[in-house]
């Protein structure tokens, strides 16, 4: 039987289908698949952040490889809305809808108040960030992101984490200024004034916007994964309609 694919974009934590454990079930209804973004392995040394290739990796990931129709839905947390957002704007004929979880999508809110505020609060620690150990940087990127402390990484798995972190480009150099023109749902955690800013700017926009606990990680919930679910069945019942 034919599903209809659905590519999760994790954000800057976890990746691959380690990143997603409430949606995991959703592979018995799609054809569900956990990206790893440029860098992103469990084994190899990370690398710098790369906007473009990230995008790429998700039209790839909605090409036609052989199950008989391209395109699909796409669900991205944080800085994996970059990437999202990126390749609908390229290919909007390939993203039938966009699920934006705490969409850390700065470029396009780079004017707007707490855009601008959580900018000036980061930016002396990213333009000092190949000056610092990992560890440190990662160990201030949390008390600054999310006022809370980090302990020290001690794992390899740990060590390739906080070396990641500092590899990562600020968001709000992101090269994304316009917003595609597909179905989309944010979802945001209510906790944080910066992603309530940039929902309510993708919510002038056209995009549907819904709030569910869990801080950063509102998909971890009950009610952030029944989100989630009910946008992508909807607008899947909405278009098979119109399609028949």
């Amino acid at each position: 039987m034919f599903k209809q694919r659905v590519v999760f974009v994790h954000g800057d934590g976890s990746f691959g289908a380690a990143a997603w454990p409430k949606q995991h079930g959703m592979a018995l209804d799609y054809d569900a698949l956990f990206l790893r973004r440029h860098g992103f392995d469990a084994v190899a040394e990370p690398l710098e952040t790369n906007f473009s290739a990230d995008a790429a990796i998700v039209l790839a990931s909605l090409a036609d490889d052989g199950r008989g129709e391209a395109g699909g839905h796409v669900v991205a947390h944080s800085q994996g809305a970059i990437a999202a957002m990126m390749a609908a704007v390229e290919r909007p004929d390939l993203v039938q809808s966009l699920t934006l979880v705490e969409p850390a999508c700065l470029s396009l809110t780079a004017e707007l108040p707490a855009t601008a505020a959580h900018r000036a609060l980061m930016q002396p620690l990213f333009d000092v960030r190949h000056n610092l150990s990992d560890d440190d940087f990662q160990r201030e990127f949390i008390r600054r992101a999310f006022s809370a402390d980090a302990p020290g990484a001690t794992t390899p798995e740990a060590l390739r984490a906080a070396r990641r972190l500092r590899l990562q480009a600020p968001p709000w150099e992101a090269p994304l200024q316009i917003v595609p023109g597909v179905p989309t749902l944010v979802l945001t955690g209510g906790w944080e004034p910066l992603y309530e800013e940039i929902a309510g700017y993708l919510r002038e926009t056209g995009a549907l916007h819904r709030t569910a606990a869990g801080g950063h990680r509102p998909q971890d919930s009950s009610d952030g994964d029944r989100a989630i679910r009910s946008f992508i069945a909807e607008v899947s019942r909405l278009q098979h309609a119109r399609a028949s």
